[in-house]
């Protein structure tokens, strides 16, 4: 790890401010960010510790919408009474994400901010039709994820919190990798009634992205055998030492198949 500045700004102003220095970098839970910087991945020239910012933590739901603070821990979306009841789907995938010790530190902010492809929480971001608050506006969830690693957001641009759409039914499934759980492939499924379905898979390409025809399916009819028969194209897709492209696009399916038998459960 090289030298570099830290700062715990007191203010949302003061840590955007120093966000634009150099090159600084934000620190929401560090799940990520601190293990980059040990390899020398990453050598910041500034960390901005957001952790001192307490109101940019917490949950509440209007009925409509369930709104999550960027700096609430994956433990606190897990355990929280408001998300299982609002959207039990999200409590499920919260609780999924690493171990015991990662959710007691990584934040919704920090993770999709991160954007990295095989991460849970873009799934219900994208699958929920969320949007995404930040210091400067909002970002709408169809816009926010760009590629490997990158997102809408501009330098100095802090995500304060996330507005996903609660839904008629939901479900999230994934198949993990089982040394960091992080997913292989992962499908976040989302009715919202009057045929408006949104299928958002994680961990399968270079970013999240949404799976049309599946989504055509079920607005059709909102079942497992809908989704049985989609046949995914492995082109694009990734392809490592856990899984080739080929299984990928086969995962898709499957996981796709059970989150829908989750939802209707």
């Amino acid at each position: 790890m090289r030298a570099f500045h830290y700062h715990r700004p007191a203010s949302l102003a003061e840590a955007a401010s120093l966000a634009t220095r150099g090159e600084a970098k934000l620190l929401a839970g560090g799940q990520s960010l601190v293990q980059a910087m040990k390899l020398r991945l990453a050598s910041p020239s500034d960390v901005v510790d957001l952790g001192g910012l307490k109101d940019l933590a917490g949950i509440k739901s209007d009925g409509k919408t369930l709104t999550i603070g960027a700096m609430t821990r994956h433990a606190e979306v897990a355990d929280s009474a408001e998300v299982k009841k609002a959207i039990p789907a999200l409590a499920a995938l919260a609780g999924m994400i690493g171990d015991r010790q990662v959710r007691a530190m990584g934040t919704l902010g920090g993770s999709i901010a991160n954007n990295d492809p095989a991460a849970d929480y873009p799934a219900a971001v994208l699958g929920l039709n969320a949007v995404v608050h930040t210091n400067k506006g909002r970002h709408e969830a169809d816009k926010f994820f760009k590629g490997l690693y990158e997102t809408a957001l501009a330098p100095g641009e802090i995500i304060t919190s996330v507005a996903f759409q609660i839904p008629k039914r939901a479900a999230y499934m994934k198949f993990k990798n089982p040394a960091s759980r992080f997913a292989i492939v992962g499908v976040f499924v989302a009715d919202f009634g009057g045929g408006n379905v949104r299928v958002a898979v994680t961990g399968a390409g270079p970013c999240v992205f949404r799976q049309t025809e599946m989504e055509k399916a079920l607005a059709a009819k909102f079942e497992p055998a809908s989704v049985a028969n989609v046949k995914v194209s492995p082109a694009g897709l990734n392809s490592d030492l856990h899984a080739s492209a080929e299984y990928r696009a086969h995962l898709v399916t499957v996981m796709a198949k059970r989150a829908v038998e989750a939802a209707l459960k």
